[in-house]
């Protein structure tokens, strides 16, 4: 059956199987570790689906994002707004008509778009999703760390073949929310305490990184950061103002959180979503900072596609974005993935800067065809992010130079091929390099990350007003970096320039400067005979354990405030 014909019959296609196809037969959709069914999902029940509509003219995005954010280019901070970016991205009239028409037939109901014209989230009934999503079979699940519910369906969907050039995905059917790699270390041993400190606080961060009291937030720009949480957990004010009572005596802060966009529900404060608070706050000390908090949404939606969404619908957001989000590559299906992608290229087109922990299982393992490999992780993995990966102390409890911290994520992506901005870094790590592990371990050609790292090792976190110690994580290092970069756009907004935007194309231009270069230390990897457990190892320059380096904060902030 032609095309033409299957676009007669759209409302047909609902209630037949026939000229159909899969939009992501590549998505995982085996139950993740701690997840149960309780069984099929009543049909009368109603449950909200997002619609991924196909963009047009994303060569050209691309093409913007690489004027705007290459300090070589005379467009180098020139950034696009929102606006600008639906008129380049907006679906067909073709698409939005023939979406609209579809949906319509199904009897979707509530139906709303964003600026962009480029997602649709809809309310349906389980019996008209299951209709319209041919295959789909909704069932209701309960797991994590916080016995979240949510509605998925184990089957693959089909799409009628008359949407393929118009639909990328449906979001809300398979991936399940993320869980925290955030973990309790135990205190390291040591006999006296003299000139020691005793785990990382913000004292220590502003001390290892050259930070005065005078590095903070003038409290009078229209300078903002955010972090983004999609772990149904919760910060309390009075652990953040119990925190900066007990850690933030020697430096100007702000005493809460400016707008939290989401729900904050009343439940027991999670540890993550404390942490990323209070070290934004303490780093980028004396910012407006939003909180993008995900409990509260419904069973049906996917949270870091929400949040995705939101930025999609927002014309004033703030500067800095840290998010501590991350899954395998090789989880996610292809479809979703490139959208996903291109989303964080939007948000690169508007001079956003998106940092994402690099992931807590250094080099990530798996089996392929009975061998082993690497396993990258997603959005880490994204040429349109910088990512953030972890440092230990040398001397656990002396401020001193810093090594690898083993869980720090890094390798090289299987799905995005090397930005042309990281070739020369790239190449000269892997010719260089004296600790490579085999070639069939990793795709040498692919995005290699992280970008820059941070101490991830042995935070000071206060949580249900408990004081908690030796929290480690990338979790960890990447609120910590996105508050200095934000005292460094303070700087830039004051002076009259843009803010830094997406980052990497100057970071590596620059080949690092103003960044403390970690040499010493392997993450880790497969245990198996071959690497027994050692993945890459740091080195000078640039490595796929801790990227550039760790902030020397004078150094970093005279690099990256011209022009």
């Amino acid at each position: 059956m032609g095309l033409q014909a299957c676009l007669l019959g759209l409302f047909a296609l609902i209630l037949s199987g026939k000229c159909s196809y899969s939009p992501e037969p590549d998505q995982r959709r085996t139950l993740p570790p701690g997840w149960v069914s309780l069984g099929r999902a009543d049909p009368e029940e109603e449950l909200s689906l997002t619609f991924a509509l196909r963009q047009q003219n994303l060569e050209r995005l691309s093409e913007l994002v690489q004027a705007v954010s290459d300090p070589n280019s005379p467009q180098y901070g020139k950034y696009l707004t929102l606006e600008n970016v639906a008129d380049l991205v907006r679906p067909s009239p073709l698409t939005l008509h023939t979406v609209q028409k579809w949906l319509l037939a199904a009897g979707a109901q509530k139906c709303h778009s964003v600026i962009t014209q480029d997602f649709l989230t809809c309310w349906l009934s389980i019996r008209q999703a299951e209709l319209l999503l041919p295959g789909a079979q909704f069932h209701h699940y309960v797991g994590g760390p916080t016995e979240t519910h949510v509605v998925r369906s184990p089957r693959p969907y089909q799409l009628p073949q008359a949407l393929a050039p118009h639909v990328d995905f449906v979001g809300g059917l398979h991936r399940f929310p993320p869980t925290s790699s955030l973990r309790q270390r135990p205190e390291p041993q040591v006999t006296g305490t003299v000139g020691l400190h005793l785990g990382v606080t913000p004292s220590v961060i502003r001390k290892r990184y050259n930070l005065t009291s005078q590095d903070v937030g003038s409290g009078t720009s229209n300078n903002s950061q955010a972090c983004a949480q999609f772990l149904e957990q919760y910060f309390h004010d009075s652990d953040l103002a119990q925190f900066m009572r007990l850690f933030g005596g020697n430096f100007a802060h702000q005493a809460s959180v400016t707008r939290v966009v989401g729900q904050q529900g009343r439940g027991r404060a999670g540890i993550e979503a404390s942490l990323d608070v209070q070290y934004l706050m303490s780093a980028g000390a004396n910012i407006s900072t939003w909180v993008y908090s995900s409990p509260g949404r419904h069973e049906g939606q996917e949270p870091f596609l929400q949040w995705l969404i939101l930025l999609s619908n927002e014309s004033a957001l703030p500067h800095v974005h840290t998010v501590s989000y991350g899954d395998e590559e090789d989880s996610l299906s292809s479809a979703y993935i490139q959208r996903v992608n291109t989303e964080l290229m939007k948000a690169a087109a508007r001079g956003l800067t998106l940092l994402f922990a690099s992931g807590d299982s250094g080099a990530g393992c798996w089996s392929v065809s009975g061998r082993h490999q690497f396993r990258p992780t997603f959005p880490a993995s994204s040429p349109y992010v910088t990512t953030v990966g972890g440092t230990s102390f040398q001397e656990p409890f002396l401020i001193t130079n810093e090594i690898v911290d083993y869980i720090s994520g890094g390798g090289f992506s299987n799905v995005f091929p090397r930005p042309s901005y990281q070739e020369e870094a790239v190449a000269k790590f892997l010719s260089s390099s004296p600790h490579l592990p085999p070639s069939s371990y990793f795709n040498a050609s692919g995005r290699a990350y992280p970008d820059v790292a941070a101490l991830s090792d042995g935070y000071w976190v206060v949580s249900n007003r408990v004081p908690i110690p030796w929290v480690s994580g990338t979790s960890a290092s990447t609120p910590v970096f996105g508050g200095l970069l934000s005292l460094i756009n303070e700087h830039r907004i004051l002076s009259g320039r843009p803010p830094l935007g997406f980052l990497n194309p100057r970071l590596y231009h620059q080949h690092g400067a103003g960044l403390f270069d970690v040499t010493h230390g392997c993450h880790e990897s497969c245990l198996d005979d071959e690497v027994e457990g050692q993945g890459f190892c740091s080195g000078p320059g640039w490595d796929p354990v801790t990227g550039w380096g760790t902030p020397n904060f004078p150094a970093l902030l005279k690099t990256l405030l011209n022009p």
